[in-house]
């Protein structure tokens, strides 16, 4: 009886972590059209969150960054760094990528095994699809996961630069309008004031 009710609680435990990694909606998640003949190649090197949908991952997080690089044995990796806004500690996460169909598509998988077991919601893969990038300015990622009657959906605006021009933001926002994404969720990441940690 006892099994019975820990694996229970335990199962609560990362269905709870699971519904506030991201936004929950109802209904179930969208159809997308993300980006054809994508270049991964391209898409390597890092980049900066200009914003993104609340991520208890990221929480009061600022100079958030994404360095996708591929390993001596061909894998695709990331680092994220951040610090926190509250605390001042500096952090980075380790994770792989995984193509979830050809080379040339935009849809993705990752997930960060560094994390500590509790985190059990992003030991899982987690949708990573790219809906459109220049490769040059900016990047729109959308991610979302489906439970039953509803949905948990992230977004990220990403740029080349820590701090992008209006232009480059019109650009992903446009992105952002034409596949009927909310923009009233986006919070906007504090990229000033970053230490030099987070300039490499």
């Amino acid at each position: 009886m006892m099994k019975a009710v820990s694996l229970q609680c335990l199962v609560l435990l990362v269905f709870a972590e699971l519904v506030h990694c991201q936004v929950p909606f109802l209904g179930a998640c969208p159809e997308m059209n993300t980006m054809q003949d994508f270049e991964l190649n391209r898409y390597l090197g890092k980049w900066f969150e200009a914003e993104r949908y609340f991520s208890v991952f990221e929480f009061a997080g600022k100079c958030v960054s994404a360095n996708y690089t591929i390993g001596e044995d061909g894998r695709l990796n990331i680092i994220n760094k951040q610090t926190s806004s509250l605390t001042g500690i500096h952090s980075s996460m380790a994770g792989e990528v995984r193509l979830e169909e050809r080379m040339d598509t935009s849809k993705l998988n990752v997930r960060f095994p560094s994390l500590p077991l509790w985190h059990l919601a992003v030991i899982v893969d987690a949708p990573y699809w790219v809906l459109e990038t220049d490769y040059d300015n900016y990047s729109v990622v959308w991610s979302c996961t489906n439970f039953g009657l509803f949905s948990t959906r992230n977004v990220w605006i990403l740029t080349r630069a820590r701090n992008p021009t209006l232009e480059v933001m019109e650009q992903a926002y446009g992105v952002i309008d034409r596949n009927a994404i909310s923009r009233a969720y986006f919070i906007r990441t504090d990229q000033n004031n970053c230490p030099e940690y987070y300039r490499r």
